[in-house]
């Protein structure tokens, strides 16, 4: 059932026009018969919403899953279709994997590595859509590929030539039932955009004017996919058995990764993932996600609003419209940082063309087809490798690959250590605003390709996330750094959160050697701050918890030192103050000629008195400037304080002032008076 183009009104598209321009919901319109119609993928209504969806999943239900065991039990009776692509991929990777062989034995390999990854690159793309998907899944893999071809590889754009458009037009009315006439008032006779799976074009609603972008997927695709992934587990098992430099099982790389490309095939999979990822995150003023039209989508068609925007990496279209490349990118990394570590639900494909700035200045996200997830055991071992790194501890940087799931539970960590040591005194020479992300991933890809790793993939995800945000950050100020962006919203985190594994990473930032770090609480709550969502209210009620629980005897001993040694620090500093304050002819009959005053104790001494009074005095300015700061943040403590524990430490504490301060007095009475000449 194909329409010609001479049916619909040519648009006029603006050469930077992005997949999507978000415009109010319209009003329905009446239907002939004079009933109205339902909007089906509004939110106001849920209950046709959720109808429209479970319409779309029927539509859906036949749906093509990755199986190994149905693709060999297909291609396995197509044997010259095999061999023939057999050949093509064989005479494509042979004569590179020759030229290595060739640079090995000649003792040029490593010389040679940017030459022969731009050359693997332009193999995957002309080799069509598996292999671009292919290299772009290489291109995360630190475990698998030295650092040159990973740069290489990053750069693989999934652009192809595109299909004929009554092809897709045919599609969508198969597909949906209906004719374009009767969805589409008009539909652009091109596609807007092409990629390896399928293509977009721009339309507008019938029955609401609404614009929409319009995924239809490449015709045959999951038959070239299958037989290409077929043939290439194959190969999967021909380097488990007898290439030993890769340490990672390569069979389930590939089942991995082509479960997620088919997932990708199914596009109603991908509207469910596009609602996810608006319900976790579109809440922010600041963040745009496009939705869903249901009753327009299926496995082969897939329908959004459409949004006007510029890519993230055209700076200067983004300037035309006042906005900031920077402000975009904090934004992104931002989100970038909730959708890894709080909800654990992320956009595992976020490259310039999925990302936009709206003409409204909000960063717009796209193409949902690959979507990840963060084990929560994971997401709170990444902050704990923070502070493990912040603290310069490699064996417990090590040990955390453990929890990561980047190592065995039998695999030593001994002799990784040294290589964490030797590159990241180097790298951590830089403060944190100086110290480059790109340099981090690049140097612990080295690591990770000289002993057992094995990258998961969310982690491979997240490293290309945060690479490509700072990218195309580099791009508008060479001097920007991720991590110093990320830093506000570590520290509030670690400040904040009640995790039990969050709760011992700030213990262990802010203690050292039994004393309490306040130069490192102070620095948390200046960056903490810095993040929108950071609550004074909330900073520090973690700790105080654990601090008065039963299992906290271990940090009350910390905090009673402390506590000691910080009131010590307040009534010495003030007395010396106050004598520093009284006339010159009294402090000669109370001081008899100390210059110290009344205080028999080294310059140095009163100093790093004073300075750490300076230091808590300075850390409670913080919070009590805060915009949320309420005395009544001080409640719960004053409540903690009558439990019995509460009463037992401050007995503690005021014992220990007592005796040190009692030390004091006798030491100021039993010293020599200076005898003057």
């Amino acid at each position: 059932m194909g329409v010609g183009r001479s049916s619909f009104r040519r648009l006029k598209l603006r050469p930077r026009a992005a997949l999507v321009e978000a415009t109010p919901n319209a009003v329905v319109p009446a239907l002939r018969d004079g009933s109205s119609a339902k909007v089906l993928a509004l939110p106001a209504d849920r209950a046709d919403d959720i109808q429209a969806e479970a319409r779309a999943m029927t539509r859906s239900a036949n749906a093509s899953v990755y199986s190994p065991k149905l693709l060999a039990d297909k291609y396995g009776s197509q044997p010259f279709k095999v061999v023939g692509r057999t050949l093509q991929i064989l005479t494509a990777l042979g004569s590179f994997g020759l030229k290595l062989f060739l640079d090995q034995r000649n003792g040029v390999l490593d010389r040679n590595k940017r030459v022969r990854a731009v050359e693997l690159r332009t193999i995957f793309t002309q080799l069509g859509p598996t292999f671009v998907k292919l290299g772009q899944g290489l291109s995360t893999r630190p475990d698998i590929c030295p650092p040159e071809y990973l740069e290489e590889l990053s750069e693989l754009q999934d652009g192809l030539p595109t299909f004929p458009d009554e092809e897709a037009f045919a599609c969508i009315e198969r597909e949906l039932g209906l004719s374009l006439e009767s969805i589409f008032s008009s539909i652009s006779p091109s596609p807007i955009a092409a990629a390896s799976l399928g293509q977009v074009y721009k339309a507008q609603l019938k029955y609401s004017g609404k614009l929409v972008a319009v995924k239809v997927q490449r015709p045959g695709i999951e038959e070239a996919i299958g037989l290409d992934f077929f043939l290439i587990r194959g190969l999967g098992f021909f380097i488990n058995k007898y290439v030993d430099i890769i340490t990672s099982d390569v069979v389930a790389l590939i089942d991995e990764f082509a479960r997620r490309v088919f997932q990708e095939l199914n596009y109603v999979q991908e509207g469910q993932n596009a609602r996810r990822f608006r319900k976790l995150y579109a809440d922010k003023e600041d963040i745009f996600v496009p939705d869903v039209f249901w009753d327009y989508t299926s496995a082969k068609v897939l329908t959004m609003d459409w949004v006007s925007g510029v890519k993230l990496n055209e700076q200067e279209a983004i300037e035309r419209q006042g906005l900031k490349v920077l402000d975009l990118v904090n934004t992104g990394i931002q989100c970038s940082l909730r959708q890894l570590l709080e909800y654990g639900y992320f956009h595992a494909d976020p490259h310039p063309g999925n990302l936009l700035a709206t003409p409204e200045g909000k960063l717009a996200f796209l193409d949902f087809g690959m979507m990840s997830e963060t084990p929560e055991e994971a997401r709170f071992a990444i902050i704990g490798h923070v502070v493990h790194l912040v603290n310069r501890d490699y064996e417990a940087m090590a040990r955390d690959y453990y929890a990561l799931d980047f190592l065995a539970s039998d695999v030593d960590v001994s002799p990784i250590v040294p290589a964490l040591r030797d590159f990241f005194d180097d790298a951590l020479n830089y403060t944190v605003s100086e110290l480059n992300f790109k340099t981090l991933v690049d140097g612990l890809g080295n690591v990770l390709y000289q002993y057992p790793f094995n990258v998961p993939a969310y982690y491979a995800l997240i490293l290309r996330s945060l690479t490509v945000l700072e990218g195309l950050a580099l791009y508008a100020d060479p001097n920007f750094k991720v991590l110093a962006a990320s830093y506000p919203y570590f520290a509030k985190r670690l400040l904040t959160d009640p995790n039990p594994y969050l709760r011992d990473a700030l213990i262990e930032l802010l203690f050292k050697d039994g004393k309490f770090r306040w130069g490192r609480l102070e620095n948390l709550l200046v960056q903490g701050r810095m993040d929108r969502d950071f609550s004074a209210k909330e900073a520090l009620q973690p700790v105080l918890k654990v601090l008065l629980s039963p299992d906290g005897e271990e940090l009350r001993q910390l905090v009673t030192k402390e506590a000691i040694r910080v009131t010590e620090a307040f009534t010495l500093s003030t007395i010396s103050d106050t004598y520093k304050s009284i006339p010159d002819f009294m402090r000669t009959l109370i001081a008899n000629g100390n210059a110290n005053g009344p205080l028999m104790m080294p310059d140095a001494e009163m100093k790093s008195l004073v300075e750490l009074r300076d230091q808590v005095l300075r850390v409670w300015g913080l919070l009590q400037s805060s915009e949320d700061f309420d005395p009544s943040l001080l409640l719960p403590i004053v409540q903690v304080l009558q439990q019995p524990e509460a009463r037992r430490l401050g007995e503690r504490v005021v014992g220990g002032i007592t005796q040190r301060l009692a030390a004091r007095f006798l030491q100021q009475l039993l010293r020599t008076p200076t005898v003057s000449t």
